[in-house]
């Protein structure tokens, strides 16, 4: 007889608080949310994300190499987005800058090198002054430089077609046309963390 009490009383005990969470539940999991509690989460969502098809959109050609940066190093990623900006270019374009500056500095802004040095290069570019880059102030200015390589970009008809590897070269005219594809993956990865910081 306890047994059936005890039985009954859980089964009243649970019947009670099923029809409260009735009564009660659909009141509350029907309130509209506020606005303000739902449109900055979106709209920063939005703000922020960038579409990793634009940053890739021919994918990548052969094997992808990765270095850890410096402060220094960031700083330059920076300063090439925002060139890249200014220069009204998109994303695509600071993924190709990214990627020919780690291949050709590892967005280090190199000096003279002495003995090192591939004649004249210096900057994040390599360019040289004497192919008319520009002065060795001008091109070891990372802005500067970044503005110098994006206008030749401009000029190459249809890079934004192109592989990465094939625009950056048609642009730096490098005696290793094929190193610049290797970098893709983290400029693209690069841009997506820093175009909107």
């Amino acid at each position: 007889m306890n047994t059936k009490l005890l039985r009954k009383s859980v089964l009243g005990i649970a019947g009670l608080a099923f029809a409260g969470g009735m009564v009660a539940g659909p009141a509350t999991a029907n309130a509209a949310p506020t606005v303000e509690s739902v449109k900055p989460v979106v709209a920063t969502a939005q703000a922020d994300k960038v579409d990793k098809g634009t940053l890739i959109p021919h994918g990548v050609q052969g094997e992808q190499s990765r270095i850890d940066l410096t402060d220094e190093q960031v700083a330059n990623v920076k300063a090439i987005i925002a060139a890249t900006k200014k220069a009204d270019m998109d994303e695509r374009a600071a993924v190709v800058a990214i990627a020919t500056a780690l291949q050709e500095s590892k967005l280090e802004n190199l000096g003279h090198l002495g003995e090192r040095n591939d004649h004249d290069s210096q900057g994040l570019f390599q360019q040289r002054p004497s192919s008319g880059w520009g002065t060795v102030e001008q091109i070891t200015d990372p802005e500067y430089s970044t503005m110098a390589f994006l206008k030749g970009l401009k000029q190459v008809d249809g890079w934004q077609d192109m592989p990465l590897t094939k625009a950056a070269q048609t642009v730096q005219v490098s005696a290793y046309p094929f190193h610049y594809a290797q970098w893709e993956t983290q400029a693209a990865d690069l841009v997506a963390e820093h175009w909107n910081s």
